[in-house]
Formats: C-alpha cells, sequence, structure tokens
C-alpha cells in the first residue's frame, strides 16, 4: 500500500517536472544554456 503511494508521489513528481521543462516560456533559457560551452567571450585559463 505505501509502495503504491511512493510510486504514485515520484510519477507526479516526474511529470510535472517534464512539463515544467517543456514549457515554451522556457525554451529561451534552455537555448541559451546550450550555447554557453559555445561561447567564446571570456579567456580560458591556459
Amino acid at each position: 500500500m505505501v509502495a503504491g503511494i511512493v510510486t504514485a508521489i515520484l510519477l507526479a513528481l516526474f511529470l510535472a517536472g517534464w512539463v515544467w521543462a517543456w514549457r515554451p516560456a522556457r525554451k529561451p533559457e534552455f537555448d541559451a544554456a546550450a550555447r554557453l560551452p559555445l561561447n567564446d567571450s571570456e579567456e580560458t585559463p591556459r
């Protein structure tokens, strides 16, 4: 019984995170984060 409740809660949390990540309002922030490794505006230490 408790295992089923915990599973349902974890599934709900996973789905909530998935919806949060795939919202169109998040796209610009994720696109900017994806370009960070390619950004040459800062010098890299040698």
